[in-house]
């Protein structure tokens, strides 16, 4: 599995081994949207790391300003 579909310059290659039970879950959840494993878990690892840095933003935005009561 790579960790991205787009051949831009700068992206890398990341393999996995992952339990077949899992494989088999996430080529379900893959399925049910029509795309691949690799498209899907590329997917959430974004959303993940998009969440994560929203997160960090909100939590600087409170430190700057003071929490809301």
């Amino acid at each position: 599995m790579t960790a991205s579909t787009s051949h831009s310059p700068d992206s890398k290659v990341l393999s996995l081994r992952i339990d077949s039970a899992l494989f088999a879950r996430l080529s379900e959840h893959a399925a049910k949207r029509g795309m691949s494993v690799q498209d899907y878990v590329v997917r959430a690892l974004v959303r993940d790391d998009f969440d994560e840095r929203f997160k960090t933003s909100v939590d600087e935005t409170e430190k700057f300003y003071g929490q809301s009561a």
